[in-house]
Formats: structure tokens, C-alpha cells, sequence
């Protein structure tokens, strides 16, 4: 299928590795030029030359953390500067601490909002009137399917996603009229490092070992896998096309069907 996405123009969050890295890769193939940001200098530049080497786009590393308003300021600056505008902006960054509720501190709460709530919004909020401008633009926001399928493993990560898909929802209302798509994408366990991370720790709230654990997140899925990066990816592509122009507004699931109960048996 043709996106007829060449020539486009993307910020994507959170990029270095995983679903970030995976859409970076799938727009840049795609015939997009993208900017890419991560907190590691090093892990950004290595995976800017290695899409572009394979794909002969422009790749931009941008080093900045997403939990920093003048670091996100700084990146939506400096691409508009590399690229010269920003049609698609792709929020991947963040990551939230897990365990069990009796052993959350303030601080693992508040570092979960700060990131995987908070930059969203401090990211849109820097690329939106750029766009509005412009008179279009397409923003799509990995949120991950606890926000839709709470958990209690996974409680902060299921707050600040339930804030993103609520402010989402909002900011659909608000720049849809304007020409802006606003999108949610969210993935259930995908299989990054990421996921190995959240993997040991369910093991270790529910008194497991690994391979237990990952045996019941794969019994929770009733078509039998966990997601590959590259599913997303593709998805992700899709929704910062113009083939869907009426697709807005949609939290879209992607996470094989997950029933999230099935993994406390």
C-alpha cells in the first residue's frame, strides 16, 4: 500500500530503540524525513546514521529529555531548523516504574507523570502551533493499553496513560477543526527491552519466575504472540497518512486481544 507519505517530516520521541526506533525506521522508509530524540547522546546519533544509511533519508539525533520543558522547546526547535517543518509528531518517550501499590513512593508516581504524561503534553504543546499554522498535521501518541485495560501491576503506567488518552480526546476536539489528526495508538506487551524489564518485574509481584511470567502474558493474548515493534510501526505509518482523513479522535488497541486478568492466574 502507498502512504504517499515522501517528502514528509516527523518528530518522533523517544526513538533510539524500540517502538520509537521501529517508527523511525518505518516512516523514513516510507519517504519521510524524521528527527529522532533521546536522553543518550551516543544511542540517538547510532540509531540516526543507521535508518538514514539504510533508508537515505535525512535522520536528525536530537539529545533531550522529554520530562524537561526546555529540552522539548530546544528539539521542536532544532527540527524545524534541520527540516522545516513538522508534518507528523510521533510521542514515544517515557517509561513507568511498576509494582504494587503498598510499594510506590511519591517519587515513582510523580516520575511516571512527569514523562509519559507530562511529555506528551509538553510535546504537543510545542509541534501544535507549528502545525495550526500550517493548516495540517498529524500527531499520533503511543500510550501503551493500560489507559484501556488497567492493571494493578502497572498502576502508574495506567494513570498517566488513562491522562493521555484523556487529553488526546481533547486536543481531537480542539485542532481537528484545524486541520490536525489526533490519534492513540496502544500496544500491549511488545517485544523490546522494554518489555523484558516489565516482564521481571511482574515476576517478581506475583512471586514467579521469568518464563512463568511470560508464559501468562502470552495466555492472555488470545492470538497466542506478543507484538513485535514493527506492528506498531505500521500502524503508526498508517494513521500519519492521509488514507484514513476521517480516522480521529480513535484510541486503536494493539495488543492481540489482551485480557489482562488471564495474567494473574
Amino acid at each position: 500500500m502507498e502512504l504517499n507519505l515522501t517528502g514528509k517530516t516527523a518528530l518522533v520521541t523517544g526513538a533510539s530503540k524500540g517502538i520509537g526506533r521501529a517508527v523511525a525506521l518505518q516512516l523514513a522508509n516510507e519517504g519521510v524525513d524524521v528527527a529522532i530524540t533521546a536522553r543518550t547522546a551516543a544511542d540517538v546519533q547510532a540509531t540516526a546514521k543507521e535508518i538514514a544509511d539504510s533508508t537515505g533519508r535525512k535522520i536528525v539525533p536530537l539529545t533531550g529529555d522529554m520530562s524537561v520543558t526546555s529540552d522539548v522547546n530546544r528539539c521542536v526547535a532544532e527540527t524545524l531548523d534541520a527540516l522545516g517543518s513538522i508534518d507528523i509528531l510521533v510521542t514515544c518517550a517515557g517509561s513507568s516504574p511498576g509494582g504494587l501499590l503498598e510499594e510506590l513512593t511519591d517519587e515513582q508516581w510523580m516520575e511516571s507523570l512527569g514523562l509519559k504524561f507530562m511529555g506528551y503534553v509538553r510535546s504537543v504543546r510545542a509541534v501544535v502551533p507549528h502545525m495550526v499554522k500550517a493548516g495540517s498535521g498529524a500527531i499520533i501518541l503511543v500510550v501503551g493499553n493500560d489507559g484501556l485495560k488497567p492493571s494493578f501491576w502497572e498502576m502508574t503506567a495506567g494513570a498517566a496513560n488513562a491522562a493521555d488518552l484523556n487529553f488526546a480526546s481533547s486536543i481531537a476536539d480542539q485542532y481537528g477543526p484545524k486541520g490536525i489528526r489526533v490519534n492513540t495508538v496502544n500496544p500491549g506487551p511488545v517485544d523490546t527491552d522494554r518489555w523484558d524489564t516489565l516482564e521481571k518485574a511482574f515476576a517478581r509481584d506475583m512471586g514467579v519466575d521469568q518464563a512463568e511470567a511470560r508464559r501468562r502474558a502470552e495466555l492472555s493474548i488470545p492470538v497466542g504472540q506478543i507484538t513485535q515493534p514493527e506492528e506498531v510501526a505500521s500502524l503508526v505509518a498508517f494513521l500519519a497518512s492521509d488514507l484514513a482523513p476521517t480516522l480521529h479522535g480513535a484510541h486503536i488497541p494493539i495488543d492481540g486481544g489482551q485480557r489482562k486478568p488471564l495474567m494473574e492466574r
